[in-house]
């Protein structure tokens, strides 16, 4: 019945080699449910919230793309929009809490659903220059690697030059660059797993040398008691206007939009599951994210994307659905494991390597800027160095697509510039220069 339903003697597969591809996919991954609640309890988001909140919208997403598309993709809150939500929404603006906040991204999560089945989806995506959206993922990545650094000590701020070397004597420092070479080594190495096997070994250095306690293992899940955390979909649209979170919802829009797209393209390629340049039950696979987001926020947490890791997968052979739907169940099981997961995330050392390993890999962006041409170049650059440096993902961004057309027009390419970037560019104009942010 699983070999029909999946496909897998049309895919050449079997169930075997399904679970164990599934398996893989999820030790590549499982980083996620002690790295997400570290970032969003930072802007005052419950542990036990977020912990709950990422199991669900990873297990939904995940059995969407399964059932629906056939995909050995994974689903689950993405890095890098965890520390937008973080350190730029919620950090960056006094009078929004984090509630208010999970409304403007169900409020993204439904656009997003209303796209997914609309033509609009892939003219919005063709519309966006290639530059522009391989700086927007290194930007992100160096974001991601600076709040890696910045939570353990390794930088501090500084009186003069804003940052600094941190104490490189501190337990904590000492710490996590041992987790960072422990990691680095196992990935060195081709280990599957890698970051997860990475941070159980920083954990255990840490609980021996007295820097980690545990109160517990396992426990019974902590199941949420409320439907919508920011109270009901109404308000969360009466927030995005009241509180002029236009800027907000665009942004967790454009970035999940084009992370989810490039990642289920590169992974359906890597599969041999693409005919010729389009992407089969497309807009299946894009619905399990939307739909993941929505329901993500709802419970607390920020928007899923489509993971990268499940490359890996695909890699120990995962050809269809039925990967995911281990994934999936993985991902349940480790719901029984808040304990421990918990005293984990209270040690931002052992999870900071994972922050560090993760924002240089997606400066891998970086190779495919076209950086001969300086119209095309410097955008992406703006955009790379303004996001850590303004601790704002949407900042950077918006930069970035008021000075792509600005020189265009200044080359004489202003044909080149599709009208949707005009209007973003104005857009984001405008929330710079009247709105607060």
């Amino acid at each position: 019945m699983l070999s029909s339903f999946f496909k897998l003697k049309e895919l050449g597969t079997t169930v075997k080699t399904e679970i164990l591809a599934g398996i893989t996919t999820f030790l590549t991954m499982v980083y996620i449910v002690v790295v997400n609640p570290i970032i969003l309890h930072s802007a005052g988001v419950p542990f036990d919230t977020v912990f709950m909140a990422t199991i669900i919208s990873t297990v939904i997403g995940t059995l969407w793309m399964a059932l629906f598309a056939n995909y050995p993709i994974a689903i689950a809150p993405g890095m890098g929009l965890n520390a937008y939500f973080a350190f730029s929404v919620v950090g960056n603006h006094t009078n929004i809490d984090y509630r208010v906040a999970f409304g403007a991204v169900f409020v993204a999560g439904i656009l997003f659903v209303i796209l997914s089945l609309t033509p609009f989806r892939s003219k919005l995506i063709e519309a966006i220059p290639a530059n522009l959206k391989h700086g927007i993922t290194a930007g992100i990545g160096l974001f991601i690697a600076f709040i890696g650094m910045r939570l353990t000590g390794i930088i501090v701020a500084h009186p003069e030059n804003l940052v600094g070397l941190g104490n490189l004597h501190s337990p904590s420092v000492l710490l996590a660059l041992g987790g960072l070479a422990i990691t680095l080594i196992l990935m060195a190495l081709n280990v599957n797993g890698a970051l997860f096997f990475g941070m159980i070994i920083t954990g255990a250095i840490a609980y021996f040398t007295k820097q980690l306690k545990f109160d517990g293992f396992v426990a019974a899940p902590n199941l949420p008691t409320e439907l919508f955390i920011f109270g009901d979909p109404i308000t969360a649209f009466a927030d995005v206007f009241q509180y002029g979170l236009y800027a907000v919802v665009f942004s967790f829009l454009l970035v999940t939009i084009f992370d989810t797209t490039g990642t289920m393209v590169g992974v359906a390629e890597q599969a041999g599951l693409m005919k010729g340049s389009k992407m089969p039950r497309a807009r299946q696979a894009l619905l399990a994210d939307s739909v993941a987001t929505t329901v993500g926020a709802a419970f607390g947490t920020s928007p899923t994307s489509a993971y990268i890791e499940s490359s890996s997968g695909v890699a120990a052979g995962g050809r269809s659905g039925l990967t995911s739907v281990v994934v999936a169940l993985l991902f349940i099981v480790a719901a029984f494991f808040a304990p421990l997961v918990s005293a984990i995330s209270g040690l931002a050392a052992i999870t900071a390597p994972t922050l560090i390993i993760v924002g240089s890999l997606m400066l891998g962006s970086l190779s495919k800027i076209n950086w001969n041409e300086l119209d095309e170049a410097f955008p992406a650059f703006l955009i790379i160095l303004t996001m850590p440096l303004t601790s704002s993902i949407a900042t950077g961004i918006a930069l970035g697509f008021i000075s792509y057309p600005i020189l265009k027009i200044v080359k004489g390419k202003y044909r080149e510039v599709p009208f949707l970037v005009y209007l973003f560019a104005v857009l984001f104009f405008y929330q710079l220069a009247f709105l607060p942010h």
